[in-house]
């Protein structure tokens, strides 16, 4: 018996490297660039910014969006890169969310919105039409 759990011993180390190096390269996969979030998250903010700019690639970011608002930070946010439905309903939660705060939303281009809390004054209007007043 001693031969025998040599020989299973042997079998099992390996076994287990192999596991362990697996393991390892997995643990060692780099996100690329698409794969790692855009939006960090408040904790990456500095105190003293004022506004904040966006380019969701889905509705589920439109909450970062509020928690940025709610910090009474304004918020430009490109939804160019949204589906139309999706853009719509990133609009229609984000007005909700403004008329909560007590702010303003306003379109500023083509797919661009600026969303205010009531702490922060805009002045100014953008005309979008392309006529001159």
């Amino acid at each position: 018996m001693g031969l025998m759990d040599k020989l299973k011993d042997t079998f099992t180390t390996v076994d287990d490297e192999i596991e362990e190096v697996e393991l390892n390269r997995d643990e060692a996969r780099v996100l690329s660039s698409y794969e790692e979030p855009k939006n960090k998250g408040l904790s990456k903010v500095s105190n003293n910014t004022k506004m904040v700019l966006f380019e969701p690639r889905s509705f589920e970011e439109a909450e970062e969006v509020a928690k940025h608002l709610k910090e009474r930070r304004a918020a430009v946010i490109n939804l160019h890169r949204l589906q139309r439905e999706y853009s719509q309903r990133t609009i229609d939660f984000l007005s909700g969310v403004v008329f909560a705060l007590d702010g303003t939303i306003q379109k500023i281009g083509h797919n661009v919105i600026l969303c205010t809390p009531s702490s922060i004054g805009v002045h100014g209007a953008i005309s979008l039409d392309g006529s001159e007043e």
